[in-house]
């Protein structure tokens, strides 16, 4: 199979090495990956600040730039979720042709999880993480049970984890609360922002159980860097005795 490897705009401009453990990892994994060199944004900037007709364009590209790959994976469930949930009805929409990359994009977690399914990582992590389930992770690409149904219990991303040696992983008591980056709302509403944050990650910091289960953990970890970049923030704005890491530097610690 020939992965076209999806590496979001802000990944590659802040956190770069996101990037590089992905494709590190899946390479590791025996799977021809090519990186399609003209990549920009998916759009979802655009879109989610009320200039959705801006994405039609970057919707387009995405589309040429993708097509001929068997599967496209990439490290950020809020972005590959645009492309799968958003792309095939703003082409159709503006006349500009079918949406085929919807139908095999996968965030890399669902494709680890899913397609497949690897028993082991080349990895040691003798840590103690706590998972952050990031909203669109859960709600548009199942990675993990939404809180708010009455069913079983499952998340590909402990899933995944529980299979590097040394490792502890644990869950905050609200499992899937947003951490309040949600794109441009924490630019447009910061107040509310901050104060969701500030919620999240003291929530899985605490030594003793206040809104969320005490976990002790030293890692904040998931599959969204945005979202770990937001909690990074007040951790580093307030000193707190923790660290975030994208689960992708995990699995390939070892590379």
């Amino acid at each position: 199979m020939k992965i076209g490897l999806f590496i979001p705009c802000y990944i590659n401009a802040v956190y770069p090495h996101v990037g590089i453990a992905c494709y590190k990892l899946l390479v590791s994994l025996g799977m021809d990956v090519d990186y399609p060199v003209g990549q920009t944004c998916c759009g979802q900037p655009m879109a989610n600040g009320g200039f959705e007709t801006g994405s039609v364009y970057l919707a387009e590209r995405f589309e040429d730039l993708f097509k001929k790959y068997d599967y496209i994976v990439g490290p950020s469930a809020s972005c590959v979720a645009f492309v799968k949930e958003n792309h095939p009805r703003l082409l159709a929409e503006a006349k500009k042709g079918e949406c085929t990359a919807a139908k095999h994009i996968y965030d890399i977690t669902e494709f680890l999880h899913d397609v497949i399914k690897p028993e082991k990582f080349p990895s040691k992590f003798p840590h103690k993480v706590s998972i952050h389930n990031s909203c669109h992770g859960v709600r548009e690409l199942g990675l993990s049970s939404p809180s708010e149904l009455t069913v079983p219990y499952f998340n590909k991303i402990r899933s995944l984890l529980e299979r590097v040696p040394g490792i502890t992983v644990v869950e905050p008591k609200r499992v899937d609360e947003c951490c309040g980056f949600g794109g441009t709302f924490s630019v447009k509403q910061p107040d509310i922002s901050g104060a969701m944050v500030a919620d999240k990650v003291a929530a899985l910091k605490a030594t003793e159980v206040k809104d969320h289960m005490s976990t002790g953990a030293e890692y904040i970890t998931g599959a969204d860097s945005s979202c770990l970049m937001h909690m990074n923030g007040v951790i580093e704005r307030e000193h707190y005795p923790i660290q975030t890491i994208h689960y992708l530097e995990i699995l390939s610690a070892q590379l």
